[in-house]
């Protein structure tokens, strides 16, 4: 079977399959797109339609858990909630500061400062120059500083 029938014929049975797992709709939608992803990359041979359904549900289920083991692994805290958690006004306006930055910054200085990177070892994470490592907290530095400057000097 080529893979738009399997789409048409199946993706109503995973979704239902995967928001019942993931009680979340966006996550519900990637574990989907995730699961035909495999089928695409493992072209897996079935015997009978009901082979390759048995398949599908195993991966998408497989999926299921594995999106719930990393959240359980990785627990999120929104912006809205940090802020709020933050007693000084001045951090809630440093993080808002930061929030505000390029994302190429942001990562480098959140890699840097608060997990304790190194430039070398975050040129590896993100596949860039150590020099590219070093202007981006450079720029981001100077572009907190501004901020902070603008800021107090009301």
């Amino acid at each position: 079977m080529n893979i738009e029938k399997a789409v048409l014929k199946h993706s109503n049975m995973l979704y239902k399959i995967c928001i019942v797992m993931l009680c979340n709709e966006q996550d519900t939608q990637d574990a989907v797109q995730d699961t035909f992803c495999r089928y695409l990359e493992k072209k897996p041979e079935f015997t009978s339609p009901e082979h390759e359904k048995a398949w599908l549900i195993r991966v998408a289920a497989n999926i299921c858990r594995d999106m719930l083991r990393f959240k359980a692994r990785h627990p999120k805290i929104s912006i809205d909630d940090l802020s709020h958690q933050l007693a000084a006004p001045e951090q809630k306006e440093i993080l808002t500061e930061l929030m505000e930055l390029p994302p190429r910054q942001k990562i480098v200085i959140y890699l840097y400062y608060v997990d304790g990177y190194s430039v070398k070892e975050i040129s590896g994470i993100l596949k860039v120059s150590e020099s590219a490592v070093k202007k981006r907290l450079q720029r981001g530095r100077e572009s907190l500083r501004t901020a902070w400057k603008e800021a107090y000097s009301k």
